[in-house]
């Protein structure tokens, strides 16, 4: 069984670990601690939705979406921002964002916003001739 894999580029641990607590009761989690690491884990992972900071070090998540527009035009992408000012936002949507949520982070906002998008991918399972058994 899988569940649904969200990326989460946040370079400070204190609001990781919030995010991961809140979500990893459904979904499962990998962590990006900068947007130039959350584009090399995106290519890799393939996760089915990513929670971006807009300030982090290495390349900001600004940046960071643009970059993975280029590759994928279709995964949510919810950009986290402490700045609630329309001008923000409008930047957010340009450079690809799906929506924007402001912190301070409400769960129940974030938990409706993440089940919103993840709604249509449910636990699949595998067929066994998949796996490598050497």
């Amino acid at each position: 069984m899988s569940r649904p894999l969200i990326l989460i580029a946040e370079d400070l641990d204190s609001n990781f670990l919030f995010l991961k607590i809140v979500l990893s009761k459904k979904y499962d989690i990998i962590w990006a601690k900068n947007g130039e690491s959350a584009v090399k884990m995106y290519t890799e992972y393939n996760p089915d939705l990513i929670l971006m900071d807009i300030k982090m070090p290495v390349m900001d998540g600004l940046a960071s979406t643009r970059a993975i527009r280029e590759i994928s035009p279709t995964v949510p992408i919810v950009v986290q921002t402490a700045n609630a000012f329309e001008s923000d936002h409008q930047k957010a949507k340009e450079a690809g964002a799906t929506d924007i949520i402001t912190k301070p982070i409400k769960i129940t906002h974030l938990t409706s916003l993440v089940d919103k998008y993840l709604e249509d991918i449910k636990e699949t399972s595998f067929p066994e001739d998949i796996y490598d058994h050497d």
